[in-house]
Formats: structure tokens, sequence, C-alpha cells
């Protein structure tokens, strides 16, 4: 690959200099997107006017290699670049590197290398398992000691499910400087290189602490989320948003917005109160209509269970759109829903009984937070069901969902301390648990 020459905007005694001495690197990342059967997408930013180029292979010596067309960061796109790696085989291990305006290597170090492994065929029932979270604050937590457990486990994707920053500002550049300072974290790097990573917002990435659709700067918001994630889709064309739908292996995740058109919290819980606005809770429906795979995972920043009560910052302040999904889950015998949550700033294991009302019992699966403060909140909210008591050491954590195939379809969840070690027993929720008629939840209650 030919460099590029200096910046032209460098005097000549300048660019000279540059020639000689500078090192092209990374500033921050690389960041895996999400893979499919056939490619993977990828994130970094780099420390200049460069061209960037990945190397990759499909052994970890780098024999017989092969490099994808250069891609230019400029300073329009903030140096950052978001290239793909397409003509993959699937369920396949690969190793790949960066090299920036032709050199593999700052001050004489090699760039990190990083691992991915691309996305089954799709709808083969192959076993894998997620990590998710949700609450990284910077500012709180700079350490987040929790990306260990995460690089322990490895798993083959990772969701952070909002509050992914805490920029609590109406100054965009708040924005891009916390979403900088987050993606530095040093044991995030391992998380972020070999995990592809796919994100939704809550409230703090989406501006201040319990905003909704009045937010002034929401656009910017979104602008920025785009600019440091790689979801495969975000809304729809008229629709702008985060909401967007993924496939891996038999498993559909359907990851929803609850930020860009809420109304209020304090609104009064009517029929026509939503969180979601119309055309995504339509979206959603069609998403679980049209499903064809095993298990269906709903992701929300905000909790699903009724939890904080009326006027909360959850789905219980939207009972009656959120009873309307659970009703068409219900009519519509969509089989296989398991839901999962964050921001509650402690882990929780809570069920909603739609057994009761002829369907089966949904259950919120709820990890937060990375690295905020421990709430305590809990104690006094009362979700349908409680089935786990959270303990008072529990701290950072972060959820794992291990799927399985090779006999009845199952999904074991568990949350991790930093330390690797589960905060209670693992769940396991088979597919005959997730049909109209059946309750479960009993088998699951804490003895």
């Amino acid at each position: 690959m030919k460099a590029i020459a200096a910046s032209s905007f460098l005097t000549p005694e300048l660019q000279a200099l540059a020639q000689h001495g500078n090192y092209p690197k990374l500033l921050l990342g690389p960041m895996l997107g999400p893979p499919t059967p056939t490619s993977v997408s990828l994130w970094a930013m780099v420390n200049g006017v460069y061209d960037v180029v990945i190397e990759y292979a499909d052994n970890d010596v780098f024999q017989n290699p092969i490099r994808t067309e250069p891609l230019r960061a400029t300073q329009d796109n903030l140096y950052i670049v978001r290239p793909v790696i397409e003509g993959l085989s699937p369920a396949t291990n690969y190793w790949y590197r960066f090299i920036v305006n032709g050199r593999g290597q700052e001050g004489g170090y090699p760039l990190p290398m990083g691992r991915f492994k691309t996305a089954p065929g799709l709808g083969r029932a192959q076993d894998f398992t997620v990590g998710y979270g949700s609450c990284a604050n910077f500012g709180y937590d700079q350490v987040q000691a929790v990306w260990k457990a995460v690089s322990a486990n490895l798993p083959d994707l990772f969701f952070n499910l909002g509050d992914n920053i805490y920029c609590d500002s109406f100054e965009p550049f708040v924005l891009d400087f916390e979403y900088q300072r987050q993606r530095g974290v040093h044991n995030y790097q391992h998380v972020a290189r070999n995990i592809p990573q796919l994100a939704i917002w809550d409230d703090h990435d989406f501006g201040l602490n319990d905003h909704d659709r009045t937010n002034p700067i929401k656009e910017n918001a979104l602008a920025a989320f785009k600019r440091y994630w790689m979801n495969p889709s975000y809304g729809l064309p008229e629709t702008p948003g985060v909401f967007f739908s993924y496939q891996y292996s038999a498993v559909d995740f359907i990851f929803t917005d609850g930020r860009y058109y809420r109304d209020p919290n304090s609104d009064e819980d009517t029929p026509e109160k939503t969180m979601l606005g119309k055309v995504q809770l339509e979206w959603l429906k069609s998403q679980l209509k049209a499903s064809k795979s095993v298990f269906k995972i709903l992701a929300c920043g905000s909790g699903w269970s009724k939890n904080k009560g009326p006027g909360g910052d959850a789905w219980s302040a939207f009972l009656h759109e959120r009873n309307e999904l659970f009703d068409f889950i219900r009519d519509e015998e969509i089989e296989g829903v398991i839901l999962i949550s964050g921001d509650t700033h402690i882990g929780e294991f809570n069920c909603i009984p739609w057994s009761e009302h002829g369907g089966y019992d949904l259950y919120d699966l709820v990890s937060s937070p990375i690295s905020s403060r421990q709430s305590h909140s809990w104690l006094k909210r009362e979700p349908e069901i409680r089935l786990r008591t959270p303990p008072y050491t529990i701290g950072p954590n972060v959820g794992f969902m291990n799927f399985d195939f090779a006999d009845e379809p199952s999904m074991t969840w568990w949350l991790s301390k930093p330390d690797g070690k589960p905060t209670w027993p693992p769940a396991t929720f088979k597919l005959s648990q997730l049909k109209n008629g059946v309750s479960s939840w009993r088998s699951f209650m804490q003895t």
C-alpha cells in the first residue's frame, strides 16, 4: 500500500519532520462491530489524516494474510474509520491487525492484534454465549474492573444496554468527550478488540437523567451514538432512533429505543401514553411475528417490571403500552421471549407472570452497573415477582446468557461480579417453559 503524503497544510519544514519522526497510531480502538456469517465491521480512531488498512488471516501468525482496501480517516469524520471485512466463511475464527499510513507499528511496537469469529449461517442452531451490561460511569470509576470478567468469559457477543456514557449535559461536545473517555478505559480494550459490541441507549447517553422526547439535543445525541457504535442499523428511514434487530444462530435479538419517542414519565398512564412511539411499537410487533428463531430476546434500557411504580423511569410508567405488547405475544402465540434490561444500579431477577393472563411467564434479567454507585432503592420497590434478593455486596456486575441447542433448547443466565464469580446460582430457561399456558416462575424462586 502506498502511504499518503503529509497533510498539505504543513510547512515544508514540518512536512520533512513528519516524514522522519511521526508515528501514525490508533488513538482509540479497535472495536469490533456485530459479525454476519460472511463479514465483520470494525471501529477505530487514528491520530491524523491517514489511510487505514486491515490485515487479516484465519491463523494467529498471519500466514497468507489478506488486506482490505485503504479507508481514509479525515477531520470531517473525527479521524474515525469504520472498515468492513467481507467475503469471510461462517463460524470461522480470524485474526486481524490495523495498518495506519503503511505502518503496522507505533513507536517500534506492533499495533494491537484482535480476534473475531464470524456468525453461524443464519438460522443454524449453534450454541453461543452473550454478555451484557449497562451504566458505565467513567467519572465514578475509571478502572471498571468488571470488564475483566467479560474478558475471562469471552462471550461471542456483548450488548451495551444504555447509560454507556454519562453525558448529563445540553452541550453536544460533551457527548464526544464522554464517548472518547469511556472508549479509552484500559480494562475495556481486550473486550472491544475481541468481542463484537452492540448497543442501545438510556437516559444518560441520550441527554439528562430520566430524559424523554423533549430532549433539545436528541438529534445530536443520535449523531454521536452513530459515530461510536457499529450497529447493523438505526431505526427506520422515516423514524430515527437506535432500535434494530440482529439475528445470531437461532436467536433473534430485538433492541428497542426507549428514549427518542418517550412521553414524560410523569404523564398519566393512558392507552395513548407511549415509550416507544407508534411506529417503533408496530415495528417491534412485526419483528416478533415474523421471527422463526427459537428464542426472541427483547432488550431495553429501562426495566420491564412494575418495579419503580407509577411515574418511575421504567416500563412501570407505561403499563398500558407494555401490557398491550405482552398481550400481543400471547395472542400471536409467540414463544421463547425473554426480556433483558439495565439502569437500576443493581442486578435483578424479576418475573412478570403473564401465565396468569393466558400467556407465559416473562422474565426480566437486569444487569447494572458496570461502573456506577450501587443503589439500594430496590429495597423500597415491588416488582410483580422478585425471584432473587440482590446481595448487598453485589456491586458492579455483567450478565451472561448461554444458549444451548443440543437437546431441548435452553438459555442459562447468570450475573458475574468483577472476580468472575456468580452473584447467585445460574438459572436455566427451557423453551418448553416459554409457551402459552405454562407457569414456571415458582421453579426459580429463591429458597
